[in-house]
């Protein structure tokens, strides 16, 4: 799930990058403030990293690690990368952690994503 999230970023897809997300009005991002919504996170998104049509940087995920949490819900945590195309010179980093909800046999998607930059 989060290497094809990766690939659609990349490609410059927020809708690909956004389908991970439940669209459910208690979805929730959290960053340096929190946005329900897929409606919500898509304005976030567009706001910054897609302010100019696509991201400035490619994303790369690292050291995920997934755990139940019972059923129907994991915790997904890991650390993501952004990083100058061509180059591949890191320009910012930072840990997340994911709450997924399966919502079918083989799917899940996101209710809860917390976010952090790393410190600079």
């Amino acid at each position: 799930m989060l290497e094809a999230s990766a690939r659609s970023w990349n490609a410059g897809d927020l809708e690909g990058f956004l389908d991970d997300y439940l669209d459910a009005p208690s979805t929730a991002f959290v960053g340096s403030s929190i946005t329900h919504g897929v409606a919500e996170i898509r304005a976030r998104y567009r706001a910054s990293y897609w302010r100019t049509g696509t991201p400035a940087q490619h994303l790369r995920f690292e050291d995920i690690a997934v755990r139940p949490l019972g059923a129907g819900h994991a915790l997904a945590l890991g650390r993501y990368v952004l990083l100058t195309p061509g180059t591949g010179t890191t320009e910012g980093s930072g840990w997340f952690t994911l709450i997924l909800q399966r919502t079918a046999p083989h799917t899940w998607r996101i209710i809860h994503d917390h976010s952090s930059a790393a410190a600079k």
